[in-house]
């Protein structure tokens, strides 16, 4: 008798948990002029006492580190509320950093030395320059610089900063952040992570600095102001206003309302035919009269909306896979609140990629599946994937892993953000609230590309008084997601703190998961420009498997590079294949020796997806989902979590 009690306790409490889902997204859907049903035969939680086949019982682990068992109530909410001036950035590891810093270089008169000649020298290079000013001054022809910026510095492009005095004030500006570069770097006894702390945090400083970000020493600003009359102050004030009241009511930027999901992006046809508390599985509607015989599943990370794959139709990937002839599914995320907080790494991993197996599975039965992950969500599907290896299930046909790391030493200046005490920090913020906020991530993104994403867009709008005009792209990175505290908190330490994945140390309830046994082969993106995740860092795939690997390098950042279709002007791109017993090359050695390709890398993944195909006859298209087996198309594309804000 207690057990059937217990039993129907269990079911009460799951269907409580959807029911209030469901309260949720029709709220949200009331606003696309319908009802939705979230129920399905197989939507359920994770707390029943049947979980999906691949992962066997869900059993979460206890998390001290999550929980904060080991830290007072008062602490803590000291520390979230510093945090909500912060943008969830710790001062604490930046005093640490400076301190140690600070201590070293006193410590260091052959240092201290060094920088005073560097002084002398920077004071007699300003000296030379003013000469050649002088004597080049009435003259058709330009001073020859003493120092140039950094190759992928672009702010005194404009051939206006090459006039007098501008020219001096960019002179003077760069030999002061050389002068700073050399002072934080090869301290010797300091901490390596602490004086990459100390060069970005001096970098940000020096940026504010910059002339460019001031009227009276921007050239163009003060022929726009000429030319205006003023107005484009008027302006600027007006659209600072506009962007402070979008910001406080959570409205989108500018022209964000141009690029709705549904209307103007993600608008490949397509069903939704499963959902459950996190995720919607849609379906695309076959293009072709044939398709591949192997399904495509994409996993996008879970910290953007998944249509960053599905944008406008001429450069949506998921359009381009349909049209090529493969059946595409696609995880739409839910954006989390503060409901759900408790949602945690093995609740993505079950509830999210082994679903949607399992109901691709029941749709296409006896076929394998060709696996795409993007991001993180990329480290996800690997560790799935090694998850299936151990269990002998082989399901997957292959792998492709899109700007996504499985090692995360080198992970770039993201790492910055990254030891105990900024995640401590950071922990505590979402302990508050649940969740990370997307403004707080958002902040630390910025940061990453001040540059491009700060000091640019204050000079064009508030300066110059102009809107640069929104694209797709934009509009999607406005349209930001949040972190359910859980699952931040065990993503950050045990991937980006602990290495936990590429050092073997990786649990999936309860066992620990190998990359070595996973032998499907790997089809892998980097892109040159990437901060998220350096190409670098995405090449290691190499050291940490034991199967075939085909890398690819192309042009383009984190985003644009992996949305690089093909047509795209001025993209190129290596690509060699590594057989599971070649002889692994250096990332410096690989990039020297492979030759470069003109034009888009997303025809050679076609090329290699067909190569890989255990069938190479093309089968008619599939039925839009199975409702006998309990997936029936619940809506349309793209569904309704990429509608919560």
């Amino acid at each position: 008798m207690a057990k059937k009690s217990t039993k129907s306790l269990s079911k009460a409490k799951s269907a409580s948990k959807i029911v209030s889902i469901n309260e949720q997204v029709n709220e949200q859907a009331n606003l696309l002029g319908g009802k939705i049903n979230i129920g399905s035969k197989r939507a359920h939680s994770c707390e029943h006492d049947e979980c999906l086949s691949f992962a066997g019982p869900h059993k979460p682990i206890p998390d001290t580190s999550y929980d904060g068992t080991n830290s007072h109530p008062i602490d803590r909410m000291i520390q979230a509320t510093i945090g909500q001036f912060t943008l969830g950035i710790s001062p604490i590891p930046v005093y640490q950093a400076f301190y140690d810093w600070g201590v070293h270089l006193y410590m260091a008169p052959g240092k201290q030395t060094e920088l005073a000649k560097e002084s002398l020298k920077n004071f007699f290079l300003r000296s030379t320059y003013i000469s050649r000013c002088i004597k080049t001054s009435g003259k058709n022809e330009r001073p020859k610089p003493v120092i140039t910026p950094n190759p992928r510095d672009h702010r005194f492009d404009d051939p206006e900063w090459e006039k007098w005095p501008y020219n001096f004030y960019v002179q003077n500006f760069l030999l002061a952040e050389d002068w700073w570069d050399k002072a934080t770097k090869n301290i010797r006894g300091a901490s390596r992570h602490h004086l990459d702390v100390v060069n970005f945090v001096t970098r940000q400083i020096m940026d504010i600095f910059s002339p460019g970000n001031f009227p009276a020493t921007n050239p163009r600003v003060i022929k726009k102001t000429f030319e205006e009359k003023g107005r484009n102050f008027v302006q600027g004030f007006q659209n600072y206003i506009d962007d402070i009241t979008r910001t406080l009511d959570g409205s989108p930027p500018e022209g964000a309302e141009n690029f709705i999901p549904g209307k103007a992006v993600a608008i490949t046809k397509g069903k939704v035919i499963y959902r459950n508390r996190l995720i919607e599985l849609i379906q695309y509607s076959p293009q072709t009269k044939k398709v591949n015989s192997e399904p495509v599943l994409i996993v996008p990370a879970w910290i953007m909306k998944y249509y960053i794959l599905d944008l406008s139709p001429h450069n949506s990937l998921v359009n381009y896979l349909v049209s090529q002839g493969h059946t595409v599914f696609i995880i739409s995320w839910k954006n989390p609140d503060a409901k759900d907080r408790d949602l945690g790494f093995e609740d993505y991993l079950n509830l999210g990629v082994f679903e949607s197996i399992q109901a691709i599975e029941n749709i296409l039965p006896n076929r394998k599946i060709n696996a795409m992950g993007y991001c993180l969500g990329g480290t996800l599907l690997m560790v799935a994937a090694a998850w299936l290896a151990r269990r002998k299930n082989n399901i997957l046909n292959s792998i492709s892993l899109l700007a996504a790391q499985i090692d995360f030493e080198e992970a770039g200046e993201l790492m910055l953000f990254i030891d105990e005490s900024q995640i401590s920090f950071l922990e505590d913020v979402m302990w508050q609230q649940g969740y990370l906020d997307q403004h707080q991530m958002a902040g630390a993104f910025n940061l990453l590309r001040s540059n491009d994403l700060i000091w640019s867009r204050i000079i064009n709008n508030y300066m110059m008084g102009q809107r640069r005009p929104i694209n797709d792209l934009m509009a999607w990175n406005a349209d930001a997601t949040r972190m359910p505290y859980r699952m931040h908190s065990q993503y950050l330490r045990n991937l980006y703190l602990n290495n936990e994945l590429s050092e073997g140390h990786f649990k999936v309830n309860g066992e620990t998961i190998s990359l070595t046994d996973i032998k499907a082969p790997i089809f892998a993106v980097g892109t040159v420009k990437d901060h998220v995740a350096p190409w670098y860092s995405v090449y290691k795939i190499n050291l940490f498997t034991d199967t075939e690997v085909t890398f690819v390098l192309t042009t383009g950042g984190h985003n644009a590079g992996i949305v690089s279709e093909p047509g795209h002007p001025h993209r190129h791109y290596q690509i060699r294949t590594q057989s599971k017993d070649g002889a692994y090359l250096t990332p410096e050695r690989w990039a020297q020796t492979v030759p470069r390709k003109d034009g888009s890398w997303w025809p050679e993944w076609i090329k290699w997806a067909r190569k890989k195909s255990k069938s190479k006859e093309m089968v008619n298209p599939p039925q839009m989902g199975n409702e006998e087996k309990g997936y029936p198309p619940l809506a349309d594309a793209p569904g309704t979590y990429v509608y919560l804000r």
